[in-house]
């Protein structure tokens, strides 16, 4: 079985004293878009943000770990953590995650980034607590997508029974399951908490707040949170290709009296032959009357005046002789 295994030296944990607890914040959704063209994701099984203070001490020790946070491109699957921590369980290595099944992958490129993280059959300990685990899980799942073009989407499910300090849970999306132990401390769960905006989406499956107080192998209080199967994303920076047709131009359609007609978006107008030739200017004369007949009908009119005027002058002459 696959582990990590970190140590926290003790000059550094004695010098640090009281920390903030997450390594980093929790994933959530935030506006604006990557600077490359590329989109971003990133997923991580188990996040821990902890305060362990000793019995023997008057400092408190900060566990900080995660397990398989992966950006893209990249996936992991080693299925079990472990953190060695000066002064706590005589300095033995602490099992923090153990699980038959941990996963979790990232990817992104110009027209998608996606993330996810699995986790099955998982048992997650604190320092102080080596038997009891502070929670037991079948299944937890995230996952984050965000397309070119596209809303983001996140999903987290938690599927299965779930175990918390020895008590089996029922979890409710109204808000945090309580579950306390007299002697041992109380755990806060938030189930299946996901963000989206109009370029990122984020997921946890599962979101535990710790406070308990085992005061066991040298161990006096555990505090922080733990997360479980998280994952986000952010789009690319282009647009997805569309297939709206392109915009036509703003032509007015014009109406001839002739046999010419206009095509609407062209810009053109069609002759009777159909050769579309003509323009715009040839309908405009044939609102007017003017067109390719008008020198022969003036010229008709101009002849039948001038026959007209010599009748006239003849039938004249003829009655004054």
């Amino acid at each position: 079985m696959n582990s990590n295994t970190f140590r926290m030296p003790a000059a550094v944990l004695l010098a640090t004293g009281a920390v903030v607890l997450l390594t980093a914040p929790p994933a959530s959704a935030t506006g604006g878009t990557p600077a490359g063209g590329e989109g971003k994701s990133g997923a991580v099984v188990l996040r821990t943000g902890l305060d362990v203070g000793l019995l023997n001490k008057t400092v408190h020790v900060p566990l900080k770990a995660t397990l398989n946070e992966v950006s893209a491109p990249a996936k992991a699957e080693k299925t079990a953590l472990t953190v060695t921590l000066d002064g706590v369980e005589g300095n033995r290595p602490v099992s923090v995650l153990r699980a038959d099944v941990a996963t979790s992958r990232a990817t992104a490129d110009k027209t998608k980034a996606e993330a996810e993280a699995n986790l099955a059959k998982a048992r997650v300990h604190v320092p102080g607590l080596p038997l009891l685990a502070l929670i037991e899980v079948e299944k937890v799942t995230s996952k984050a997508v965000c397309e070119a073009g596209k809303k983001p989407v996140a999903s987290a499910n938690v599927l299965g029974t779930v175990t918390a300090l020895g008590k089996k849970v029922t979890l409710s999306a109204g808000g945090p399951t309580k579950v306390e132990v007299p002697g041992v401390g109380m755990v806060s769960l938030e189930l299946s908490s996901t963000e989206t905006t109009s370029t990122t989406a984020a997921a946890a499956a599962l979101r535990l707040k710790v406070a308990v107080n085992p005061l066991n192998l040298n161990v006096a209080q555990v505090d922080g949170e733990i997360v479980l199967a998280e994952a986000h994303c952010e789009s690319p920076k282009g647009s997805a290709p569309t297939t709206k047709a392109p915009e036509q131009p703003d032509i007015k359609t014009q109406t001839g009296t002739g046999t010419g007609g206009t095509t609407a978006g062209s810009g053109t107008t069609a002759g009777s032959g159909g050769s579309g030739s003509g323009s715009t200017a040839d309908a405009n004369l044939a609102e007017t009357g003017g067109g390719s007949l008008t020198p022969y009908i003036t010229g008709g009119a101009l002849t039948l005046l001038a026959l007209g005027g010599g009748a006239l002058f003849l039938t004249r002459r003829g009655k004054t002789q």
